[in-house]
């Protein structure tokens, strides 16, 4: 409820280009306890003195210089955006009253000014306009509560459907979380379908044809490290470190590989991200082969010490660029291999580890020895 205190403390702004008017206003609604009047005699400034204070009720006199009455009110309407427009007019033209009710003006008060004339209509005008200040308050509230229980019943009516969802979801994580249990075994050729009761003429079927690719495999490696023979021959300590380098790299590569294969099972690796993915192996492979070749490049520098062998420093700097070369090779590959099975149509998880350990044993031997070749002599 709008009581007499609040009318009292409603901000008025007088509007009138003759000081001596603004002073008699300003007498007498404050002889009357309003407290809260502004006033200018600019009406250029009444929009933004509006804007930044939202008067109660504006007094407007219509016969301005430069610009009248009328030209405010345009203005003010634009700020209140088709809401209460809180203007009292000041004219002593009695053929400008119906006029300026048609623009926008709630009422007017004539010149000369009678005391109780003012007062009454700047009274009834300000408890209005605080009215409508609360109606529309109250009506916001009101939008307020019949959105909130209009949220509350759709969710309600939606609880069944969440929970079939929720249901669903769960049931496809368990699956996915079969998906990846089989995988390590996928991967060195043990078949989904091959269980522990399963005979085994079967499981020989299913496993032999992926051992005889291994062995294929392998012999590609085999190859890699005959066409260095003579640098072996030549420099033996290498044989020391070529399955350090072979498990480092294979290590770098499965754990590439174990990332890209979860990324597709779980549905996460979404079309155009494999080159951002294979960057990330690169880099991490860079990074890692260079830690890790760093301490394997200080072994080599030690044991080729201990054995007197003059170009220990050169061996050294050939398993730290090897190091990092093969892990480098090894992480895009772990990434780029199962991206590409799963293109032709094969089962990433299935052939991925038999094409990964060769592309590791041929890029770890195959950099080991050919920078070994080549740079020591």
């Amino acid at each position: 409820m709008i009581s007499p205190a609040d009318i009292l403390r409603g901000k008025i702004l007088i509007v009138d280009d003759k000081e001596v008017n603004i002073r008699l206003l300003e007498r007498m609604l404050r002889g009357a306890g309003y407290d809260s009047i502004t006033s200018t005699t600019d009406p250029g400034e009444v929009c933004e003195l509006h804007r930044k204070n939202r008067y109660s009720l504006i007094l407007l006199d219509l016969q301005m210089p430069g610009m009248d009455g009328f030209q405010v009110m345009e203005g003010l309407k634009e700020i209140e955006e088709g809401s209460y427009l809180p203007v009292l007019v000041i004219t002593a033209q009695p053929d400008q009253k119906l006029h300026a009710l048609q623009a926008g003006a709630k009422d007017f008060v004539g010149k000369p000014f009678e005391l109780a004339e003012v007062l009454a209509r700047v009274h009834n005008l300000l408890e209005v306009r605080l009215l409508h200040g609360e109606t529309k308050s109250y009506s916001k509230a009101l939008e307020q509560k019949v959105e909130e229980v209009e949220a509350s019943r759709d969710l309600i009516r939606r609880q069944s459907d969440e929970v079939k969802r929720l249901y669903d979801e769960i049931v496809t994580e368990q699956k996915r979380s079969i998906e990846l249990s089989l995988q390590p075994g996928a991967m060195v050729g043990v078949e989904k379908e091959e269980r522990l009761a399963t005979h085994w003429y079967r499981s020989l079927r299913l496993r032999h044809p992926w051992l005889q690719i291994n062995l294929f495999t392998a012999f590609v490696a085999a190859a890699v490290v005959a066409l260095f023979q003579g640098t072996i021959d030549r420099l033996l300590i290498l044989t020391i470190f070529l399955p350090v380098l072979a498990d480092q790299s294979g290590n770098t590569g499965s754990q590439a590989l174990a990332i890209t294969l979860r990324g597709i099972a779980l549905g996460e690796l979404k079309s155009g991200k494999e080159k951002a993915l294979v960057r990330k192996e690169a880099l991490l492979g860079l990074l890692n082969g260079a830690v890790v070749g760093l301490v394997a490049a200080i072994a080599m520098f030690v044991v080729a010490t201990v054995q007197h062998l003059p170009s220990a420093i050169m061996l050294s700097i050939v398993v730290f660029l090897a190091m990092i070369g093969s892990c480098v090779i090894s992480g895009v590959c772990g990434a780029f291999v199962p991206l590409i099975l799963k293109r032709f149509g094969a089962d990433p998880a299935t052939a991925s580890s038999i094409f990964l350990t060769t592309a590791t044993n041929v890029a770890s031997m195959g950099i080991l020895l050919g920078l070994a070749t080549v740079l020591v002599k």
